[in-house]
This record gives C-alpha cells, sequence and structure tokens, in this order.
C-alpha cells in the first residue's frame, strides 16, 4: 500500500512541496517523506472510492510545511559562523595611547600645576578642601587650578590632541 502511494504520488507531491518551501529541494523531501507517514498511518480513513489521494496529501503537506515555519519563526534564528567573523571588537588602544599622551601633557607642567590638579581634578576635591589639603590659601588653589588648565591645554595641544 505505501510503496504503491509513494510510486503514484511521489513526483507530483514534491512538485508541489518544492513551490510550497519556496524551492528548498531537501525540505521538500523531508515534507514528502513526513506527508507518507501520516498517509501510511491514517490508511484505514482514506476512501476507498476516491478517484485521487492528491489533494488529501497535498493538505498534509501544505500543513506540514506552515508549522515547520512556524516552528523556525519561534526560534531565534541560529547566528552560524560568518557573523563572529565580522564582529568589532572595541579597540582599546585608543584609550591606552589617550593615557599615554595624557600623562605625557602632565609630567610636562610644573610640580604646583601637577600638584593642584591631583588635588582638584584627580581625587574630585572642592577647591576649600584641596587648599586644607595642601596647607595654602583657596585664592591660590584657584588661580592655579586655572592656569594649570590652561597649561595642560596647551601641553596637550602640542600634542595633537584637539577638544
Amino acid at each position: 500500500m505505501v510503496a504503491e502511494l509513494y510510486r503514484a504520488y511521489h513526483r507530483p507531491l514534491l512538485s508541489f512541496v518544492v513551490r510550497l518551501t519556496r524551492g528548498d529541494v531537501q525540505w521538500a523531501e523531508d515534507v514528502v517523506q513526513e506527508t507518507m507517514v501520516r498517509a501510511w498511518r491514517s490508511a484505514d480513513r482514506f476512501d476507498a472510492d476516491a478517484s485521487s489521494l492528491m489533494p488529501w496529501l497535498a493538505t498534509v503537506a501544505r500543513h506540514i510545511v506552515i508549522d515547520d515555519r512556524r516552528r523556525r519563526d519561534a526560534r531565534p534564528h541560529e547566528a552560524g559562523e560568518a557573523p563572529l567573523e565580522s564582529v568589532t571588537m572595541p579597540d582599546q588602544m585608543e584609550d591606552l595611547l589617550r593615557q599615554v599622551v595624557v600623562s605625557d601633557a602632565l609630567s610636562s607642567l610644573s610640580p604646583a600645576h601637577r600638584e593642584i590638579l591631583n588635588e582638584t581634578v584627580l581625587r574630585d576635591r572642592s577647591v576649600n578642601d584641596a587648599a586644607e589639603a595642601l596647607g595654602i590659601p583657596v585664592g591660590t588653589v584657584k588661580s592655579r587650578a586655572y592656569y594649570a588648565l590652561r597649561a595642560l591645554r596647551v601641553a596637550l595641544e602640542e600634542r595633537g590632541v584637539t577638544a
């Protein structure tokens, strides 16, 4: 029975299913096999007087294709290996170069300017706290911080850094 069914309907069913699967012959073959298995399981329900089983087989195959598409759409798509080759990795060289340039610019400043920037910028202290820590008047901290930032800006521009 199954062998006869397969011989009679394999080619027309495969042709129909290839159109349903948009040319994917391998998928179409799988669908035809699954359709034949379902036909074999339902052999007792076939109408013996029917002129053709093709409408029933085509309906079953169509439902299998629809179910397969839904199953594929419900799962996340696999990435494969190709996209991994083109994934951009953050280049930390730029940050390293920036640190080197800033460190070099800071080292070119006077010790008093470096000390003020260290207290106010790097340690994030207020002008009053920096004055207390350094033992100098608040006005001196303000003026040194102003001139230290100007000197740092010039030193960075000399090294090609522009804001």
